[in-house]
């Protein structure tokens, strides 16, 4: 064996009873359980827990994972897979045209780092960059946002024969160069300008390739369970594998009513439905301040979003949709400004905003101009009894949904999986060990109909976690989102050490993951 973990409690990944046991790894996997006497190094893993490396179903690394050798953020939590690609919008595939205005657009998401070469057109060549190497392994999804802009731009109409033809074109190639399935962000432009049609159009492709829909779908407000619904019939109609991004159920109108949307999840199960979800394990959501606009005021992009702003009988005409009627940009919910927090802008001159509660519209209105668009927010909105009753539900899974840019990020890009582990697993007892570790492995390398992954089993890659059950935790806070947590002294990819005695390494051991 090139290493025995010696004596660890495995938790398999699987749900099942944990038990005591030596691993040993060779060649990158798992090569025998039980009691293995040899190894080059041998590792006393005694009153560590040994698990599969997390994944982290909703992530927003796309270019993290490239200007961020270290990323810690992730690393250091466990995670030894991210599904980038999310909400519709990402980086390929793309023209040059549409590179430049997606980079503009989800500059909160992900920055604009300086100096990086932009140097793939493709969904292919995207993971071709990826297998350079880079922290963690990392799956994609072809964004539909991203697809539409490429196809017919910025337009709220519907597609032509023709432009459907280009954009389900579009998606085949990116699955057949090995993304695992289609996202959308159904609340932001020009994603949200695609009807149910158009949807299921795009979805018989990915069916057809055996991947997932993975939709931020119109609303996790008002009508959330009619949006819901909206996807299960999609999906049907189109007999695509659905998964749900953060399925929360926020804003006042929705407080616990989660066991009507777990009914109506599982009415669809009971008829055969393939269905699973992600959530992360915090009430605040996290986007950018301009996702709030109603969908009709950035119709055009950027440029013409900001001419729209800076007219003053439009800003009114947007006020009056967003405070009064309820943006489509905001869940069909009038914006409540005293929920919403400046976590991080593009421009430095304007860093004393972040950390602070945006008063009023007038403010939000000057930020987006003056920010051309930059600002991030944390939203803090949702509901205790929604999250626990959620998680618990056996086609979860977990997902940061991160955002690792800003002064002020949410603390869930650093620690989403040992808050699991910790205050819902270990503190609250929502979840068992056992149970917890299968949403955070077995059953999301399922839902990605990975072979070899998920699972402490021979012949498994030896992507694996070991942690302290009895300290592992959060430390991220929203006063301090970037610190690390406890708890996590070691996790490898292919039995490499990525990180070590909770120190991280300089090992890339990751690579893409695609589609078989």
């Amino acid at each position: 064996m090139d290493l025995v973990l010696r004596g660890a409690r495995v938790v398999d990944g699987t749900g099942g009873p944990s038990y005591t046991a030596d691993v040993g790894i060779r060649d990158g996997r798992i090569a025998e359980i039980g009691r293995v006497t040899t190894g080059r190094r041998v590792l006393d893993a005694a009153g560590l827990a040994l698990a599969p490396g997390f994944i982290d179903m909703h992530a927003h690394s796309d270019l993290a994972l490239l200007t961020d050798p270290a990323h810690e953020a992730k690393a250091a939590q466990g995670v030894t897979l991210e599904v980038i690609g999310q909400d519709g919008l990402s980086y390929a595939p793309v023209d040059d045209r549409t590179l430049a205005e997606v980079r503009r657009q989800i500059t909160g998401w992900n920055g604009d780092p300086p100096g990086l070469d932009y140097d793939w057109r493709t969904v292919g060549e995207y993971l071709d960059r990826l297998d350079r190497g880079i922290a963690v392994n990392a799956a994609y999804l072809v964004p539909q946002g991203t697809v539409r802009m490429l196809a017919l731009g910025w337009e709220d109409r519907p597609a032509t024969p023709a432009e459907l033809a280009r954009m389900k074109q579009l998606v085949a190639e990116g699955l057949a160069d090995g993304a695992v399935g289609m996202s959308s962000g159904l609340t932001y432009t020009p994603g949200m300008y695609a009807s149910d049609a158009e949807l299921t159009e795009l979805c018989r492709v990915v069916a057809r390739y055996g991947g997932y829909y993975c939709p931020h779908h119109r609303s996790y407000g008002k009508d959330a369970l009619q949006a819901y619904a909206e996807m299960l019939t999609v999906t049907r109609e189109a007999g695509c594998a659905l998964h749900l991004a953060h399925a929360t159920m926020n804003f006042d109108e929705n407080k616990g009513r989660a066991p009507e949307l777990i009914a109506l999840l599982d009415r669809a199960l009971a008829a055969g439905a393939d269905i699973t979800l992600d959530t992360y394990p915090y009430l605040p959501g996290s986007t950018t301040l301009a996702a709030l606009l109603p969908g009709w005021a950035t119709e055009g992009g950027p440029e013409a979003t900001l001419a729209r702003l800076r007219d003053d009988a439009t800003a009114a005409r947007i006020r009056h949709v967003m405070e009064v009627e309820g943006s489509d940009g905001c869940h069909g919910v009038p914006v409540d400004w005293s929920t919403v927090e400046i976590s991080g802008v593009t421009d430095p001159a304007l860093h004393l905003h972040v950390g602070r509660p945006v008063p009023d519209f007038a403010t939000a209105r000057r930020l987006l101009i003056d920010d051309s668009l930059g600002p991030t927010i944390l939203q803090h909105v949702g509901h205790e009894e929604n999250v626990r009753a959620i998680m618990r539900h056996p086609a979860h899974t977990a997902g940061s949904d991160g955002l690792l840019t800003g002064a002020k990020p949410h603390p869930r890009a650093y620690g989403t999986f040992p808050r699991y582990l910790g205050h819902y697993t270990r503190d609250l007892a929502l979840l068992t060990l056992e149970d917890c570790v299968a949403h955070l492995t077995g059953r999301p390398a399922a839902r990605l109909r990975l072979p070899d992954r998920g699972l402490v089993r021979n012949g498994y890659r030896a992507d694996l976690v070991l942690f302290d059950p009895d300290t592992v935790d959060a430390t991220a806070t929203f006063q301090a989102p970037r610190t690390l947590p406890a708890g996590i002294p070691h996790v490898l990819i292919d039995g490499r050490f990525v990180i070590e005695d909770s120190r991280r390494t300089d090992i890339l051991a990751g690579r893409s993951v695609r589609r078989r």
